[in-house]
């Protein structure tokens, strides 16, 4: 008789075989997972989701701030004032001290600007190495950057601990950002997958900065200041996990084979590359200066609601989608007239931007508001893919310098928004803002003509074609790019006697090479 609360043997080897049951399961799925990560469309599409949630967070993270940042630096500024020595104040003629407005939106200005400010000075550097060492690891890198500026957000007590992460935040997405965008162009090697993927990453980009300003208000009111950069911290924190199992960054990858790309400042002084560049900073020119300027003048002139003037911009995201979605689809069927879908968008920003002034409530705001994003969204699908294509055919087909390229011309619009744009509505006026910016978009659209005869060209020899001849490792798809680079040239393999492939020159018929994988 076996004594009490001992276990009988038979109960202990069902227990035993029921885990050795489950172990084997949790073993079988590990391994179909594996095997379904290996298959290359799935792994491209987890690519494009971590990078979509990579750029979801950062624009999220830049415009969350929005509504919590001048309410909670006037917090501050009280909290200062009364941790001062106890000082006899004059009451009776209004000597007490306080913060000129002046010097409040200046602070203000500053906070929003210096993100962009440092991701402008360090995009040629992140470029660079990312030419250098491949995508994963600067994306790795800057989620990480990222994730210790939410978490300094949410924890700062200091204008200067605000300031410190609002930097931090520059720096990753110079990272991040750039790395994201050119694994984007690398993984999606085709034209029409590419715009498509490129559409959707600008499609969470809009998301994240028209949803980020509700979110962080709501947030901010029912759960305090921490709780919205909690959220991001920890969906940050997710997504880095995914790069690192998915990517891999730090495993025993080749890299020697990697070709090297050609230096920024050469792409800088490629005439195309140059008028896309422009053409990206002066669409989003009105966006960065109306960002913080058009709180002020709705309340000065429309006596708008704090709830009005925090949903200005969010139904702006539906036409900016929409912009995405017509402009892949038409790049679909008309490729060649990338350059004139960008100058409509131009156009559009233009019209736009000169008839806010002449809104006078909050429902007819949101009609030239929804022109300026729907304008964008064109431009932005359009010409980011002609970036990539133009270093196809141009330049070595590695895309970490011209992305960062299309990010310092976003950089430069949005470092001069927060702090030009307030000194032009104090000297000129809020209606000569608009109508200098309407007026530049305008102006320039006829540039994009220059880019009419881009996709006529023909892809060069790069150093990344006899890279990829010789059948290295190392670089996303360096296999499938080889394959399809043999079908483009007309190869095929035959097997001789010996057991020794070949490649014999094919000749393919128009009707089959224009219907083929790289037409």
């Amino acid at each position: 008789m076996e004594p009490e609360g001992v276990p009988e043997a038979p109960a202990m080897a069902n227990l035993a075989q029921t885990a050795a049951m489950k172990l084997s399961q949790m073993s079988e799925r590990s391994k179909q997972l594996g095997t379904a990560m290996q298959n290359p469309d799935r792994q491209r599409r987890i690519i494009l989701v971590i990078v979509c949630v990579a750029l979801l967070l950062d624009n999220m993270l830049y415009m969350v701030i929005v509504p919590i940042i001048p309410d909670y630096l006037a917090e501050l500024q009280i909290e200062a004032e009364h941790a001062r020595p106890v000082q006899h104040y004059n009451f009776t003629n209004g000597t007490v001290p306080k913060v000129t407005k002046g010097n409040f939106d200046l602070q203000i200005g500053v906070l929003f600007a210096s993100k962009a400010i440092l991701q402008l000075l360090i995009n040629p550097i992140s470029g660079t190495l990312i030419d250098r060492i491949g995508y994963d690891i600067p994306l790795f890198i800057g989620l990480n950057v990222m994730f210790l500026s939410t978490l300094t957000f949410a924890f700062a007590e200091n204008y200067a601990t605000l300031f410190l992460a609002r930097s931090m935040q520059g720096f990753g997405s110079a990272f991040a950002d750039t790395a994201g965008i050119a694994l984007i162009a690398d993984t999606y090697t085709e034209e029409r997958d590419r715009s498509r993927a490129l559409g959707i990453a600008l499609a969470f980009i809009s998301f994240g900065s028209l949803v980020a300003p509700p979110f962080g208000g709501i947030l901010y009111q029912f759960a305090g200041k921490r709780v919205p950069f909690l959220v991001l911290a920890v969906i940050c924190l997710i997504d880095g996990i995914m790069c690192l199992a998915v990517l891999k960054p730090f495993s025993n990858k080749e890299r020697a084979n990697m070709p090297v790309g050609t230096p920024i400042y050469k792409l800088m002084f490629d005439p195309y590359i140059a008028v896309v560049a422009g053409a990206l900073t002066t669409c989003n020119i009105p966006l960065a200066f109306l960002e913080p300027t058009i709180a002020n003048w709705m309340e000065d002139t429309m006596n708008a609601s704090e709830w009005e003037i925090g949903m200005t911009w969010f139904p702006a995201f539906f036409p900016h989608v929409l912009g995405v979605y017509l402009t892949v689809k038409l790049a679909e069927k008309y490729p060649h007239l990338q350059w004139f879908y960008g100058a409509i968008g131009m156009v559009f920003i233009g019209a736009s931007s000169c008839t806010v002034p002449a809104c006078k409530n909050f429902g007819q705001l949101m009609i030239p508001l929804c022109g300026i994003c729907f304008g964008i969204a064109l431009v932005d699908t359009a010409l980011l893919p002609t970036l990539g294509f133009l270093v196809d055919v141009r330049h070595v087909s590695v895309y970490g310098s011209v992305y960062a390229i299309a990010d310092i011309s976003y950089c430069v619009a949005y470092a001069m928004g927060p702090i030009v744009a307030g000194q032009i509505v104090h000297n000129l006026g809020f209606v000569q803002l608009n109508l200098g910016m309407g007026l530049a978009n305008v102006l320039y659209a006829p540039a994009l003509i220059l880019l009419r005869k881009v996709s006529q060209m023909k892809p060069s020899f790069s150093a990344r074609d006899m890279l990829l001849e010789d059948g290295p490792t190392g670089l996303y798809n360096t296999i499938k790019m080889e394959d399809r680079e043999k079908r483009r040239k007309g190869l095929c393999t035959t097997i001789d006697e010996n057991g020794v492939e070949t490649f014999a020159q094919r000749s393919y018929s128009e009707e089959e090479s224009s219907g083929g994988e790289y037409a």
